[in-house]
Protein backbone atom coordinates (compact mmCIF):
# COMPACT_ATOMS: atom_id res chain seq x y z
CA UNK A 1 0.00 0.00 0.00
CA UNK A 2 2.74 2.42 0.99
CA UNK A 3 5.31 3.47 -1.58
CA UNK A 4 8.40 5.65 -1.47
CA UNK A 5 7.81 7.07 -4.94
CA UNK A 6 8.43 10.80 -5.00
CA UNK A 7 5.91 11.83 -7.63
CA UNK A 8 2.14 12.09 -7.66
CA UNK A 9 0.43 10.71 -10.75
CA UNK A 10 -2.06 13.43 -11.62
CA UNK A 11 -3.09 11.92 -14.93
CA UNK A 12 -5.02 9.12 -13.27
CA UNK A 13 -6.19 10.31 -9.90
CA UNK A 14 -7.87 7.00 -9.06
CA UNK A 15 -4.42 5.40 -8.82
CA UNK A 16 -2.63 8.09 -6.88
CA UNK A 17 -3.16 6.72 -3.39
CA UNK A 18 -1.32 3.55 -4.34
CA UNK A 19 1.74 5.64 -5.23
CA UNK A 20 1.92 7.74 -2.10
CA UNK A 21 4.96 9.99 -1.90
CA UNK A 22 6.35 9.93 1.60
CA UNK A 23 7.81 13.36 0.90
CA UNK A 24 4.45 15.07 1.48
CA UNK A 25 5.96 18.13 3.12
CA UNK A 26 9.20 20.10 2.95
CA UNK A 27 10.60 22.46 5.57
CA UNK A 28 11.06 25.88 3.95
CA UNK A 29 12.63 27.76 6.83
CA UNK A 30 15.63 26.78 8.91
CA UNK A 31 14.08 24.23 11.25
CA UNK A 32 16.29 21.26 12.00
CA UNK A 33 14.99 17.91 10.87
CA UNK A 34 15.71 14.21 10.81
CA UNK A 35 13.30 12.48 8.44
CA UNK A 36 12.35 9.03 9.73
CA UNK A 37 10.19 6.56 7.80
CA UNK A 38 8.14 4.04 9.74
CA UNK A 39 5.77 1.49 8.28
CA UNK A 40 2.69 3.65 8.76
CA UNK A 41 3.95 7.22 8.69
CA UNK A 42 6.93 9.44 8.04
CA UNK A 43 8.06 12.05 10.55
CA UNK A 44 10.29 15.08 10.19
CA UNK A 45 11.67 15.14 13.73
CA UNK A 46 13.17 18.37 15.05
CA UNK A 47 16.09 17.52 17.37
CA UNK A 48 16.23 21.10 18.66
CA UNK A 49 12.56 21.17 19.63
CA UNK A 50 12.34 17.43 20.42
CA UNK A 51 8.98 17.26 18.66
CA UNK A 52 8.04 16.70 15.00
CA UNK A 53 8.06 19.41 12.37
CA UNK A 54 5.44 17.32 10.57
CA UNK A 55 4.05 13.82 10.33
CA UNK A 56 2.68 12.51 7.01
CA UNK A 57 0.89 9.36 5.93
CA UNK A 58 -1.92 7.97 3.83
CA UNK A 59 -4.99 6.42 5.42
CA UNK A 60 -7.08 3.95 3.45
CA UNK A 61 -10.58 2.67 4.02
CA UNK A 62 -9.22 -0.83 4.61
CA UNK A 63 -6.78 0.41 7.25
CA UNK A 64 -9.59 1.99 9.28
CA UNK A 65 -11.07 -1.48 9.67
CA UNK A 66 -7.99 -2.92 11.38
CA UNK A 67 -8.37 -4.76 14.67
CA UNK A 68 -4.95 -4.40 16.29
CA UNK A 69 -5.46 -3.34 19.94
CA UNK A 70 -4.06 -0.06 21.18
CA UNK A 71 -0.46 -0.28 22.37
CA UNK A 72 0.20 0.23 26.06
CA UNK A 73 3.67 1.74 26.19
CA UNK A 74 5.28 4.91 24.82
CA UNK A 75 8.78 4.17 23.56
CA UNK A 76 11.87 6.11 22.46
CA UNK A 77 12.30 6.02 18.70
CA UNK A 78 15.16 3.59 17.96
CA UNK A 79 16.19 5.71 14.96
CA UNK A 80 17.10 8.59 17.28
CA UNK A 81 20.54 7.55 18.47
CA UNK A 82 21.54 10.73 20.30
CA UNK A 83 19.65 11.33 23.54
CA UNK A 84 16.14 10.29 22.43
CA UNK A 85 12.98 11.61 24.06
CA UNK A 86 11.54 9.14 26.58
CA UNK A 87 8.09 8.93 28.09
CA UNK A 88 9.20 10.18 31.51
CA UNK A 89 10.11 13.53 29.93
CA UNK A 90 6.37 14.24 29.90
CA UNK A 91 5.72 13.06 33.46
CA UNK A 92 4.16 15.69 35.77
CA UNK A 93 4.36 18.27 32.96
CA UNK A 94 0.64 18.97 32.80
CA UNK A 95 0.58 17.95 29.14
CA UNK A 96 -0.51 14.76 27.39
CA UNK A 97 1.73 12.77 25.07
CA UNK A 98 -0.29 13.86 22.06
CA UNK A 99 -0.13 11.59 19.01
CA UNK A 100 0.29 13.30 15.65
CA UNK A 101 -0.37 10.10 13.66
CA UNK A 102 -3.13 8.70 15.90
CA UNK A 103 -2.99 5.14 17.19
CA UNK A 104 -6.50 4.50 15.85
CA UNK A 105 -5.19 5.15 12.31
CA UNK A 106 -2.55 2.45 12.77
CA UNK A 107 -4.63 -0.51 13.96
CA UNK A 108 -4.10 -2.32 10.64
CA UNK A 109 -0.69 -3.62 11.76
CA UNK A 110 0.97 -4.53 15.05
CA UNK A 111 4.19 -2.85 13.92
CA UNK A 112 2.36 0.28 12.76
CA UNK A 113 0.56 0.46 16.12
CA UNK A 114 3.76 0.06 18.12
CA UNK A 115 5.60 2.66 16.03
CA UNK A 116 2.76 5.14 16.49
CA UNK A 117 3.75 5.17 20.17
CA UNK A 118 7.31 6.29 19.46
CA UNK A 119 8.06 9.60 21.15
CA UNK A 120 9.03 11.16 17.81
CA UNK A 121 5.29 11.05 17.01
CA UNK A 122 4.35 12.98 20.16
CA UNK A 123 3.88 16.62 21.11
CA UNK A 124 2.99 18.16 24.47
CA UNK A 125 -0.76 18.58 24.08
CA UNK A 126 -3.38 20.12 26.31
CA UNK A 127 -5.57 17.31 27.61
CA UNK A 128 -8.79 19.14 26.77
CA UNK A 129 -8.12 19.14 23.03
CA UNK A 130 -6.28 15.80 23.00
CA UNK A 131 -9.38 14.11 24.40
CA UNK A 132 -11.83 16.51 22.75
CA UNK A 133 -11.62 18.57 19.56
CA UNK A 134 -8.34 17.03 18.31
CA UNK A 135 -9.79 13.56 18.85
CA UNK A 136 -12.90 14.63 16.93
CA UNK A 137 -10.66 15.78 14.07
CA UNK A 138 -8.87 12.43 14.06
CA UNK A 139 -12.20 10.63 13.88
CA UNK A 140 -13.25 12.93 11.05
CA UNK A 141 -10.12 11.89 9.15
CA UNK A 142 -11.09 8.24 9.47
CA UNK A 143 -14.61 9.03 8.28
CA UNK A 144 -13.08 10.75 5.24
CA UNK A 145 -10.94 7.70 4.48
CA UNK A 146 -13.98 5.46 4.63
CA UNK A 147 -16.05 7.72 2.40
CA UNK A 148 -13.38 8.53 -0.17
CA UNK A 149 -11.41 5.25 0.03
CA UNK A 150 -8.11 7.00 0.83
CA UNK A 151 -6.86 10.31 2.18
CA UNK A 152 -3.49 12.04 2.42
CA UNK A 153 -2.79 13.52 5.86
CA UNK A 154 -0.06 15.87 7.08
CA UNK A 155 -0.16 17.20 10.64
CA UNK A 156 2.09 18.70 13.27
CA UNK A 157 2.76 21.50 15.73
CA UNK A 158 2.67 25.25 15.24
CA UNK A 159 5.59 26.85 17.08
CA UNK A 160 6.17 30.59 17.34
CA UNK A 161 8.29 30.59 20.48
CA UNK A 162 10.62 27.97 21.93
CA UNK A 163 10.61 29.44 25.43
CA UNK A 164 7.82 27.25 26.82
CA UNK A 165 9.28 23.79 27.36
CA UNK A 166 8.87 20.63 29.41
CA UNK A 167 11.22 17.73 30.10
CA UNK A 168 13.52 16.57 32.83
CA UNK A 169 16.57 15.65 30.79
CA UNK A 170 15.99 17.73 27.66
CA UNK A 171 13.88 20.68 26.55
CA UNK A 172 10.72 19.70 24.70
CA UNK A 173 9.02 22.69 23.10
CA UNK A 174 5.32 23.16 23.85
CA UNK A 175 3.50 24.23 20.65
CA UNK A 176 1.06 27.14 20.59
CA UNK A 177 -1.25 25.21 18.26
CA UNK A 178 -1.52 22.25 15.89
CA UNK A 179 -2.42 21.81 12.23
CA UNK A 180 -3.85 18.95 10.23
CA UNK A 181 -4.14 19.05 6.44
CA UNK A 182 -6.12 16.70 4.22
CA UNK A 183 -5.69 16.07 0.48
CA UNK A 184 -7.67 13.80 -1.82
CA UNK A 185 -8.25 13.28 -5.52
CA UNK A 186 -11.70 14.20 -6.83
CA UNK A 187 -13.43 13.46 -10.14
CA UNK A 188 -12.38 16.96 -11.23
CA UNK A 189 -8.80 16.90 -9.94
CA UNK A 190 -7.70 17.50 -6.34
CA UNK A 191 -9.07 19.09 -3.18
CA UNK A 192 -7.36 20.09 0.06
CA UNK A 193 -8.30 21.63 3.40
CA UNK A 194 -6.50 22.41 6.66
CA UNK A 195 -7.43 22.79 10.31
CA UNK A 196 -5.68 24.89 12.94
CA UNK A 197 -6.35 24.15 16.61
CA UNK A 198 -4.90 26.11 19.58
CA UNK A 199 -3.07 24.06 22.20
CA UNK A 200 -5.50 25.20 24.89
CA UNK A 201 -8.87 24.15 26.30
CA UNK A 202 -11.53 24.49 23.64
CA UNK A 203 -14.82 22.93 22.64
CA UNK A 204 -15.87 24.16 19.20
CA UNK A 205 -17.38 22.69 16.03
CA UNK A 206 -14.65 21.48 13.68
CA UNK A 207 -15.66 24.03 11.06
CA UNK A 208 -14.43 26.69 13.49
CA UNK A 209 -10.87 25.52 12.83
CA UNK A 210 -11.00 25.42 9.01
CA UNK A 211 -8.23 27.18 7.05
CA UNK A 212 -6.72 27.14 3.61
CA UNK A 213 -3.48 25.27 3.06
CA UNK A 214 -1.81 28.58 2.17
CA UNK A 215 -2.74 30.09 5.54
CA UNK A 216 -1.19 27.17 7.40
CA UNK A 217 1.91 27.08 5.20
CA UNK A 218 2.54 30.77 5.73
CA UNK A 219 2.40 30.28 9.49
CA UNK A 220 4.50 27.14 9.83
CA UNK A 221 7.04 27.68 7.06
CA UNK A 222 6.44 24.22 5.59
CA UNK A 223 5.41 23.46 2.02
CA UNK A 224 2.59 20.93 2.16
CA UNK A 225 1.81 18.66 -0.79
CA UNK A 226 4.66 20.27 -2.71
CA UNK A 227 4.98 17.41 -5.17
CA UNK A 228 1.75 18.38 -6.89
CA UNK A 229 2.34 20.39 -10.06
CA UNK A 230 2.36 24.11 -9.31
CA UNK A 231 -0.69 24.70 -11.49
CA UNK A 232 -2.74 22.39 -9.27
CA UNK A 233 -1.08 23.26 -5.95
CA UNK A 234 -1.65 26.99 -6.38
CA UNK A 235 -5.38 26.55 -6.91
CA UNK A 236 -6.22 24.02 -4.20
CA UNK A 237 -4.07 25.63 -1.52
CA UNK A 238 -5.57 29.10 -1.93
CA UNK A 239 -9.11 28.06 -1.05
CA UNK A 240 -11.16 25.08 0.03
CA UNK A 241 -14.51 23.68 -1.04
CA UNK A 242 -16.52 22.64 2.01
CA UNK A 243 -18.71 20.30 -0.03
CA UNK A 244 -15.59 18.26 -0.87
CA UNK A 245 -15.16 17.57 2.84
CA UNK A 246 -18.66 16.63 3.91
CA UNK A 247 -19.40 13.22 5.35
CA UNK A 248 -22.42 11.53 3.80
CA UNK A 249 -24.30 9.50 6.37
CA UNK A 250 -26.64 6.67 5.40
Amino acid sequence: VHSTQNTINVTNSTDTIATLPYQLAAVRNQQSEQVITHIGYTVSFNPEWNIPNWVAYVLTKEETMGTEPRAKHFLPDPQITNNPVVTSDYSHSGYDRGHMAPAADMKWSKQAMQESFYMTNMCPQNHSINAGDWKDLEEFGRDLAVQYDSIYIVCGPIVHSTEHTIGQERSIVVPEAFFKAFLRPTPNGWSAIAYRMPNAPSNQPLMTYMHTIDEIENEIGIDLFYLLPDSIETIIEADYTISDWTIQHD
